[in-house]
């Protein structure tokens, strides 16, 4: 079984004159980034890879969350900044299958979407919460019964859950 965790990056500031690439968390995403990271580690979700768009914001939110779980190996990919579902796919397929559990930490509307194109079954409440909003800091974590990514295929996923910060009684989203 391989696992997916889809962490879309925490709310972000709107600088003047910053480009998106470079947009940092909020102060509100900085809290959300640490609330997520205490759930991954609770609820025992620490990946063996973390993929992570060079967004700034993704970055930030990865600095955060990084610390909380452990030391995990990692990779920045730029292919996840403001990727389709079928380039977030490739990415996800070429990932090595001794990585059973991997992270990706990135952006919407890419990460609703490819959630969309993986999930078959699973948490009807969590799909349907994931199908209406895809708030930053959300984590949906998604099953496969598989052995490789490259094997990965529409709707062969099985959404394990979705759960954002307000979902678990850390205040709003964001």
């Amino acid at each position: 079984m391989l696992r997916l965790l889809l962490l879309r990056h925490a709310k972000a500031a709107w600088p003047q004159g910053v480009l998106d690439l470079d947009r940092p968390l909020a102060p509100r995403g900085q809290e959300a980034s640490m609330v997520m990271g205490n759930y991954i580690k609770a609820e025992f979700l620490a990946p063996d890879l973390a993929l992570v768009s060079p967004a700034r914001r993704t970055q930030e939110t990865w600095e955060i969350v990084h610390p909380i779980i452990g030391d995990i190996p990692n990779r920045h990919d730029g292919r996840i900044y403001e990727a389709p579902v079928a380039r977030l796919l490739t990415v996800l397929r070429e990932v090595e299958p001794e990585a059973r559990t991997l992270l990706m930490i990135g952006h919407n509307p890419g990460f609703e979407d490819l959630a969309s194109f993986l999930i078959g079954e699973g948490d009807m409440d969590g799909i349907m919460r994931l199908g209406s909003k895809y708030p930053t800091a959300g984590l949906a974590v998604i099953d496969f019964s598989v052995e490789s990514w490259s094997d990965v295929t529409r709707k062969s996923g099985r959404l394990e859950r979705f759960v954002t910060p307000k979902s678990i009684g850390a205040g709003e989203d964001g």
